[in-house]
């Protein structure tokens, strides 16, 4: 029994020597070893109770990745390696989670969750197909069809389901992400294709080990759930619950009118807050 204790304790003080040894012939990219980040929990939301609604209304927005405030969503568009930490693009984030099983992607097609999709049809949903053009050994001219990958560059926009409501529990006015689906446009015809569509609520234990780029500070960046939580991204409403079949605000208006109805929309939410209080 004392031989086969010496020996684990030999093994073990082996290994620690191995590791030492190893931490102390690597080389250290920066001047602190990075370990906060990585190692996020997520925030849990507070618990509602029907009773304690007082008010709900389901926007869907639109998030523009042309716009700067919403560039740390967009770019880099390849991973890169710095401050001891792999930054990526919210579209890479998202298909990694996909590829690992982390977040599971859904048929954007069909509301409420209902219809998942596999990691190969998620995968077939964000590509195109281009054609070739090549000649054979003859000369002749012989062309054939390749399916090309959409890349985080050809990610337009975000299209985010929120559900806005008033918690008499708290008083407060208070917002939830339900959903969030990337919007790619096709290099070859230009056109827009929505893939999928993610819970984000489970999409958020991923978010919180994901990386933002902070231009004031990169010893204090946060994740793309504290990103989400803070609400520092652009965005408009293109659509509300409505009686003409939830139809968007496209539908009947465009350009600057559109803008001014995603303000109108905005400020009727405020405003329902507002007249519960008196002053």
């Amino acid at each position: 029994m004392k031989t086969q204790f010496k020996l684990f304790v030999a093994v073990v003080l082996l290994f620690t020597s191995v590791s030492a040894i190893a931490q102390e012939n690597a080389i250290l990219d920066g001047v602190y070893i990075k370990e906060n980040t990585p190692t996020r929990k997520v925030i849990p939301y507070t618990h509602v109770r029907e009773a304690d609604v007082l008010y709900t209304k389901r926007v869907w927005r639109m998030v523009e990745l042309n716009e700067k405030q919403n560039y740390p969503m967009k770019y880099p568009n390849e991973p890169i390696n710095e401050l001891g930490y792999v930054r990526m693009s919210l579209i890479d984030v998202i298909k990694q989670g996909i590829n690992e099983g982390t977040i599971q992607a859904f048929d954007p097609e069909i509301s409420g969750f209902t219809v998942k999709l596999t990691q190969a049809e998620a995968e077939t949903k964000m590509q195109y197909t281009e054609v070739v053009t090549d000649y054979d050994e003859n000369g002749f001219e012989t062309q054939s069809e390749l399916t090309v990958p959409f890349t985080s560059a050809d990610v337009v926009s975000f299209e985010m389901k929120e559900d806005w409501f008033f918690d008499r529990e708290r008083s407060v006015m208070d917002v939830r992400i339900i959903g969030i689906s990337p919007i790619f446009v096709n290099p070859k015809n230009q056109s827009k294709v929505r893939p999928f569509v993610i819970y984000f609520p489970e999409a958020r234990y991923v978010f919180a080990n994901a990386e933002v780029y902070n231009s004031g500070n990169d010893g204090a960046r946060m994740s793309f759930d504290d990103f989400f939580w803070k609400r520092m991204f652009s965005s408009y409403i293109y659509q509300e619950t409505n009686v003409y079949n939830n139809r968007k605000l496209n539908g009947y208006t465009a350009g600057i009118d559109l803008l001014l109805e995603s303000e109108r929309i905005e400020e009727e939410i405020v405003n329902f807050e507002h007249d519960l209080w008196n002053y």
